[in-house]
């Protein structure tokens, strides 16, 4: 950096005077000079020094264009030419300012802060040239000028040693950053904060200088200092520069913070703090999360789903949710005991109780079992199985006869366990390794509590419990047998009806001895069959998944087909299907769907959608910026407008949308498709407006700046492309890209909008110049910018969430997803396991305190905050579920 003895002192460097385009001025130390670019040299027009600016290494291949200066992409920091060549521009201030010390030789310059010690709000950054052939003395009165001190004599450590000579601060207190400046003889108590003792008038310094001044220095001192006094003022730090402290964050705790360091996935990371924050506060949010609403069904993976209370009320699933849905009232309820995803359910014969199983989860609290729960109240009346199941249980259900006492329950494990249960007491009656892989489902016979029967893929066998809890087998299908049963019914008389994957409708007899023989066998379906439901005139109504018909069959008139009716294929197959009103025969019916839509209507009539859910992958989510109306985009190429519970409109745009952002004005919508296009939609009416081609990889992550008049976009090819923005958000050139290499998941503008933040899959935390087109490889001098949102998981501000003390073991979670509320006060956070938490903004620390649901098994893909932050968006991603949350007290 210095390679002269005879070089300025120092620089200020949170002067006006280092803006890149200004390339003249005056002031301490002779930095006051004007660059000849074309030959390398500069002429002073005030003092003149062989050192200043000459050999301060900016970065390299500067070039100008209309008059301003501009970096060319990819050339970052400090450059390391010499000469003509490198002399492009100074360092602009965010460059200078934010510059580590450890980036300078220790014997030519270091960066250090000053304060005033009568007044610690009064503080400014120097780059200090070590071998300056100007006395200390000087230099620290010089310094004492910056700091609006008359007469500056005395440096001093935060803990309270003076520093007396250069080759101290090139030695000594070469760790040391922070310095406090004196007028005084001796330190007063208290002036470097409360517990730090004033040195020693009578220690002595290890400089050669001693501790007093020869009068022939002193002489050429006042020489010089006289000479300082027609320095311009332009050149000290000006008012508004000099940094004051908060009333309620002391300036001097924000100086000793050390940057925060995390390991995430075995790379340790380090995040720098800003000068100012809010203080830090582990404690607890005062609000928490209440689930308000739950979107869609699931459909898309899950078997029978779909039943009708004695309420009215709608019974289905979704994630770890159960579902309760008035349509009259337009309301909903939630049992919300399981942990994990539920994978099947059955409503007990006297449909005042229900029979759940769920998932195992990675620790002790979410291990694989079954609740009984009570439709009215709501509330939790048994649990069993813990221990007992191993990795899920796939199918539950009650026994008939003797009032439901008994209920079975399948394991998900290698050796799909089938084991019956006394649930009122929790008492195991017996269990047996069925040894069947692919086993789709399990029930009880109506005419006998002691036969199970199950069924899957190539399977179908009957299990007869006999009193000393073993189990005898009885194959109706043997392997190695193709056929898939995909469900069971029966006819009054006990006979049973089966339906397959080739969509065949087989029923069941039984003959003299008690063997099953087929009675009669015909093709009621296209390919696979997913339900079958018996009604009670004797009407059997089957489902088809591939070919979306629903058909009706007179059991009485030898299965006799009656009528069928197709569903539309926006609405997907037939998943499941129950009465509107059982024991009635109206032969009105609810019907869940494959792609997670649940319908109303009748084989005379036309269905009518009453919930709409994205039939598959649901990742894309963004807020509205002055309303609470949220949209949703998904691999199954449909965009959604949301108000709260209501849908607004939903428009399919032709491509998997994977990530949207609302324009600042709220009249358009921007969405980014995993084939790399830009889709621009109408938010009023949901009409796609534009399609542009960015490139020919995902854009993971769109985000306008705050002012709307760009828009960036981040691919999973790692660069980011910028595009010029209308005023009305419809109209969009592109300006440039900025190359990078690895795939970007978050986007964050900064609130000038001339940087960017990102994330990459890797977890690493990227800065952009916006203006210079390209990546800012130095992090340090990134740490006090403001960016308008918080979408980015990692970072000084959210390192709290990462490796959390009170995450449950083991702690290796992976933040899928942040966001941040506008009055910066909260922050909600979703993990790779599905949990969502509520913390306190900042969240600087581990000990970090939280509130927290967990209804989701996989990853919670995206969390936004509502206009107003009274309720917060969550989408499941794989599981394609929506879910609103409401903020309430404590």
């Amino acid at each position: 950096m210095f390679d002269s003895e005879e070089e300025s002192a120092f620089v200020i460097l949170t002067a006006p005077m280092y803006h890149p385009h200004h390339y003249g001025g005056g002031g301490i130390g002779g930095i006051y000079s004007q660059w000849n670019v074309s030959s390398g040299t500069r002429h002073g027009t005030g003092k003149h020094f062989r050192g200043g600016w000459e050999n301060l290494e900016p970065p390299a291949s500067y070039g100008k264009k209309n008059g301003v200066w501009y970096a060319s992409p990819g050339n970052q920091g400090w450059g390391s030419g010499a000469g003509p060549a490198r002399l492009g521009r100074k360092p602009s201030v965010t460059e200078v300012d934010n510059m580590p010390s450890g980036s300078l030789k220790p014997s030519a310059g270091r960066v250090i802060r000053i304060i005033n010690s009568h007044d610690h709000s009064v503080q400014c950054r120097v780059l200090l040239n070590l071998r300056t052939s100007q006395p200390f003395e000087e230099v620290l009165e010089d310094l004492g000028q910056v700091l609006k001190m008359i007469g500056a004599k005395k440096m001093y450590t935060s803990n309270g040693q003076e520093v007396r000579s250069f080759s101290q601060l090139r030695n000594e207190f070469a760790e040391v950053e922070t310095f406090y400046l004196s007028n005084t003889p001796s330190l007063p108590v208290g002036a470097l904060g409360p517990g730090v003792i004033p040195p020693s008038p009578g220690r002595r310094s290890r400089s050669r200088l001693g501790g007093s001044v020869p009068d022939d220095l002193s002489k050429t001192t006042a020489r010089q200092r006289a000479r300082s006094k027609s320095r311009p003022r332009v050149l000290y730090a000006p008012e508004n520069e000099l940094v004051r402290a908060s009333s309620d964050y002391p300036l001097l705790d924000a100086m000793k913070e050390e940057p925060t360091r995390i390991t995430i996935r075995g790379l340790r990371r380090t995040f720098y703090p800003p000068l100012h924050h809010p203080p830090i506060d582990n404690a607890p949010p005062d609000k928490k999360l209440s689930l308000f609403w739950v979107h869609g069904y699931r459909g898309i993976d899950s078997k029978r789903n779909l039943w009708v209370l004695p309420s009215g009320e709608l019974l289905y699933y979704v994630a770890a949710v159960a579902v309760l849905y008035d349509r009259e009232e337009d309301a909903q309820r939630h049992y919300t005991g399981h942990t994990e995803d539920i994978m099947c359910m059955e409503v007990h014969p006297s449909r005042e109780l229900v029979g759940s199983g769920q998932r195992a989860g990675r620790d002790r609290k979410s291990q694989a079992h079954v609740r009984i729960w009570s439709t009215e109240s709501l509330q939790t009346l048994y649990v069993f199985g813990m221990g007992e199941l191993d990795s899920g249980v796939i199918a539950v259900a009650f026994s008939q006869l003797n009032g439901g006492s008994y209920i079975l329950a399948v394991d998900a494990g290698r050796e799909s366990i089938l084991s019956v249960w006394q649930w009122q007491w929790g008492h195991l009656l017996g269990k047996v390794a069925t040894l069947q892989e692919g086993i789709w489902g399990a029930t009880f016979h109506p005419l006998d509590d002691n036969l199970l029967i199950t069924h899957g893929r190539g399977h179908l066998a009957f299990w007869h419990r006999r009193k000393d809890g073993f189990f005898e087998k009885t194959d109706i299908i043997k392997p190695p047998s193709r056929t898939f049963v995909t469900c069971v019914q029966f006819e009054p008389d006990g006979d049973v009806i089966t339906a397959d994957s080739d969509g065949f409708i087989t029923i069941y007899s039984v003959d003299a001895d008690g063997a099953y023989f087929v009675r009669m066998e015909f093709e009621a379906h296209n390919k696979a069959i997913s339900c079958l439901v018996m009604l009670s005139e004797g009407t059997l109504i089957s489902g088809g998944e591939k070919d979306r018909k629903i058909a009706a069959w007179d059991s009485l008139q030898n299965y006799k087909r009656i009528t069928d009716i197709k569903l539309p294929e926006s609405a997907g197959g037939v998943r499941s299907i129950y009465p509107q009103r059982p024991g009635r025969n109206d032969g009105n019916i609810y019907v869940g769907t494959t792609r997670n839509n649940i319908l109303e209507g009748s084989l005379q009539r036309r269905f009518n959608q009453v919930i709409f859910g994205h039939g598959k992958h649901l990742w894309a989510l963004a807020a509205h910026p002055d309303d609470e109306v949220f949209a949703t985009g998904g691999h199954d190429k449909y965009v959604a407008l949301w108000r709260r519970q209501k849908l607004i409109w939903t428009t399919s745009v032709g491509y998997e949308i994977i990530a949207l952002a609302f324009h600042p004005y709220g009249a358009a919508l921007a969405a980014g498709s995993s084939e790399g296009h830009l889709i621009v939609i109408n938010a009023e009416n949901g009409a796609t407006m534009l399609t542009i081609r960015v490139c020919g990889s995902p854009l993971n992550a769109v985000e306008f700046n705050q002012v709307g008049d760009m828009i960036a976009i981040g691919s999973q090819n790692g660069s980011i492309y910028l595009f010029r923005v209308s005023r009305d958000g419809f109209s969009y050139k592109k300006i440039n890209k900025i190359r990078g290499s690895q795939p970007l998941t978050h986007l964050d503008w900064s609130s000038e909008g001339n940087f960017l933040q990102s994330v990459t899959v890797d977890f690493d935390l990227l800065f952009w110049d916006v203006k210079s087109l390209s990546p800012e490889k130095s992090p340090i001098a990134m740490k006090d910018v403001k960016w308008m949102t918080s979408n980015c998981t990692v970072g000084f501000l959210v390192a709290g969430l990462w490796n959390n003390r009170y995450y449950p073991a083991p702690s290796n979670t992976i933040i899928t997803t942040t966001a941040r509320t506008a009055a910066q006060d909260l922050v909600a956070a979703g993990d790779a396991d599905g949990y969502l938490r509520l913390f306190r903004y900042p969240c600087i620390t581990p000990r970090a305190e939280f509130t927290e649901a967990k209804v989701y098994s996989g990853t919670l893909a995206a969390v936004k905050f509502l206009y107003g932050n009274h309720s917060l968006v969550t989408v499941g991603g794989t599981d394609a579920s929506l879910m609103i949350w409401e903020l309430t007290e404590e």
